[in-house]
C-alpha cells in the first residue's frame, strides 16, 4: 500500500481520501509515478487542492477480498473513500448477487464512519450473456443511490464516449489490454479529478 509522506501539521488539519480498489488503483505495470493514484495527487496539487491521498489498491483484488481489509485500513485521518471494486469479480463471473453484498458491507462500514463516498462502477462485457450484464451493471448505481454516494459509471467512460470500439482506445493501453497506460491514466484522472474534488468539499470540516 502506498502512503503519502506528509508533515504532521497537514496530516492533522487535512482530511485524507482512502482510494479502495484494485490493479487500475495500485498502478499495475507502470512506474510509480505514472499511476492513479500519483497523477491523481498532482491534479489535485495543480489545481490547489490539498489532501493525502492513500493507496489502497491491490492487484487481482476482488470485493470479498476489499471487504476484508477495508476496516483496517482506515485511519483517524480518512474522510473520504473511493471504492473501485468489481472488475475481478466481472472476470471470474462471480454472482452479481455476491458483488452487491460485498459492496454493501463496504459502504455500510464507510457510513458508520461518517465517511464521504464515491463509488467507479464496473460495465461488464455480454460474454456472459445480457441477463448477467444488466443485473451486474445495476449493481453500483443502486448502491450509490442508497448511500448517497458520488458515482461515476467507469474509469474508462472518457474512452468509450469517444469512440466505442476498443480498438481505438490501443494507444491507452498496455500490451495485456486490460489496463491503461501512462496516457491512458492521465485521461482516466482528468475525468475523475472534478468528480473527486466535488467529494472532498463534501467532507465535513475538523477542527485543526
Amino acid at each position: 500500500m502506498l502512503i503519502l509522506t506528509l508533515t504532521p501539521s497537514f496530516a492533522a488539519s487535512q482530511p485524507s481520501i482512502l482510494m479502495l480498489g484494485d490493479s487500475l488503483t495500485q498502478g499495475y505495470g507502470l512506474l510509480e509515478q505514472d499511476g492513479l493514484v500519483p497523477q491523481l495527487r498532482d491534479w489535485l496539487n495543480k489545481n490547489d487542492i490539498q489532501t493525502r491521498v492513500v493507496n489502497a489498491g491491490v492487484s487481482g483484488d476482488t470485493t470479498a477480498g476489499g471487504l476484508e481489509r477495508f476496516e483496517w485500513s482506515l485511519t483517524p485521518d480518512i474522510g473520504a473513500v473511493v471504492v473501485a471494486l468489481g472488475s475481478n469479480d466481472m472476470l471470474r463471473g462471480i454472482d452479481p448477487d455476491t458483488t452487491r453484498d460485498n459492496l454493501d458491507g463496504i459502504l455500510k462500514i464507510a457510513q458508520s464512519h461518517n465517511l464521504r463516498i464515491m463509488v467507479v462502477g464496473v460495465l461488464a462485457p455480454l460474454n456472459y450473456g445480457p441477463e448477467y450484464k444488466n443485473t451486474f451493471d445495476a449493481v453500483f448505481p443502486d448502491l450509490a443511490q442508497k448511500y448517497s454516494a458520488l458515482y461515476v459509471k467507469s474509469f474508462f467512460t472518457p474512452f468509450l464516449s469517444e469512440n466505442s470500439d476498443i480498438s481505438a482506445m490501443k494507444d491507452k493501453m498496455q500490451s495485456d489490454g486490460m489496463h491503461p497506460n501512462e496516457l491512458g491514466v492521465a485521461q482516466i484522472v482528468n475525468y475523475i479529478g472534478p468528480k473527486v474534488a466535488q467529494l472532498i468539499a463534501e467532507i465535513p470540516a475538523r477542527d485543526k
